[in-house]
């Protein structure tokens, strides 16, 4: 009999509640965060104006996914993907894993969700590090109340989506990747340079077709004083046209692979 796939991705995220995978990803979505946080306390005299701003949420959510954009998201996609296919391989246990009763696109997409809930972690987490940036000034620093104008929460949900669907070809492409090579500095290799060499090409009108842009092109957008090119395409649709390439790509090399660990 078959396994059903909610007994295949319930195994796992048994597997990666013994790796750091998730802690990582957690760490990632919190730096920038921590950072504005930490340059705030120490000019906390400016707190109580900056607080009371009818833009404070818009001006603090776009500061804190600048770099988060720009590198910790890609970056951490790259990372956390790797991190959660090298479990197999570090335990010599594909072997293992292809002998459930479980048929190829089970093993493949359970395997696939768990990466893409590591970019909702991410996602999450930033989230929640960019309210306990305006939070806990207000818990410790005298005179400095929580922000008065309401959290835009439809900005939050409609930018964090969309920064969810532009790492998605990055999740893709790189599961495709790590797949195929034991060695996790391949993938991660192959991930750094081609974030290079997209941020690299971002001036020029074809630095947007890169799988690896879409969420910088987004924060780029949202930036009055952003200077690049405008995107050939929608950004999300094509992060989804790349995804689907990519998991249909990979999946064919998968099920169709000699060697199985």
């Amino acid at each position: 009999m078959s396994a059903a796939f909610a007994d295949v991705l319930r195994g796992e995220w048994l597997k990666q509640r013994r790796t750091w995978t998730a802690w990582m990803v957690v760490a990632c979505a919190c730096f920038t965060p921590s950072i504005v946080l930490a340059m705030r306390l120490l000019r906390y005299r400016g707190l109580p104006a900056l607080h009371a701003a009818p833009d404070y949420w818009e001006r603090l959510w776009h500061a804190a996914w600048e770099s988060s954009a720009i590198f910790f998201l890609p970056m951490g996609a790259v990372l956390a993907t790797s991190l959660v296919v090298q479990v197999e391989f570090r335990n010599q246990a594909w072997k293992l894993v292809h002998v459930l009763p479980a048929r190829p696109w089970t093993l493949y997409f359970a395997k696939l969700a768990v990466v893409a809930s590591m970019i909702a972690l991410f996602v999450a987490a930033f989230c929640l590090a960019t309210w306990m940036t305006a939070a806990i000034p207000a818990l410790l620093v005298p005179g400095v109340d929580l922000p008065s104008a309401p959290i835009p929460w439809s900005m939050v949900a409609r930018d964090g989506l969309g920064y969810f669907v532009g790492a998605l070809p990055i999740v893709a492409l790189q599961y495709a990747v790590a797949l195929r090579f034991a060695n996790v500095m391949v993938p991660v290799g192959m991930g750094f340079m081609l974030w290079v060499g997209t941020l690299g090409m971002l001036g020029t009108g074809w630095g947007s077709l890169s799988p690896y842009a879409a969420t910088m092109v987004q924060y780029i957008a949202s930036d009055a004083g952003g200077r690049m090119p405008p995107p050939l395409f929608e950004p999300h649709a094509q992060a989804l046209a790349y995804f689907a390439c990519f998991v249909a790509v990979g999946y064919a090399l998968f099920a169709g692979a000699r060697n199985k660990g």
